[in-house]
């Protein structure tokens, strides 16, 4: 008799045991779905807002890569050319050409460019105290000879 209660009690033991540490992990595995859905939708949102942000792009951009294919122009070389121009204009004694404002602390120079199209390039310029903008328009003539100039500037007060 002894023995039956001793083994009732043990399985009821058991029981309870078992059932606390499947509603623990139950709970957990609830709060990582969670979790995972939270981190889910966040991935979500940051990828919508990329895409928003490439719309303006000349690699997101179909029409624009169809029209530098078109003239036989492997968008990828194009943005890397035409990079390598702009920085390189940097150096020029005065500051870049591109940009129409004189520096306060030195040449202006661009820092940064964003390309928005198979026509037109943003790019970032400081003097290392006073910012600004461009709008820069580039194209291949007939001859596939580069030509960039600017378009608008803008200079961000102190």
């Amino acid at each position: 008799m002894y023995l039956f209660f001793f083994a009732l009690l043990f399985v009821l033991f058991q029981y309870m045991n078992q059932k606390t540490i499947f509603e623990s992990q139950e709970k957990t595995i609830n709060t990582l779905t969670q979790k995972m859905q939270k981190a889910r939708d966040s991935v979500d949102i940051l990828n919508n807002e990329l895409a928003d942000s490439n719309y303006f792009s000349l690699l997101k951009n179909d029409n624009a890569m169809s029209y530098l294919e078109q003239y036989n122009l492997d968008p990828e070389k194009v943005k890397q050319l035409i990079t390598n121009k702009i920085y390189d204009q940097n150096g020029q004694e005065g500051g870049n050409p591109l940009i129409e404002f004189k520096g306060d602390r030195g040449p202006m120079r661009i820092n940064k460019i964003k390309f928005l199209n198979h026509r037109w390039i943003q790019a970032d310029f400081s003097d290392g105290q006073r910012w600004g903008e461009v709008i820069i328009e580039y194209f291949f003539d007939e001859n596939n000879e580069l030509d960039i100039y600017p378009i608008k500037t803008v200079l961000y007060p102190l």
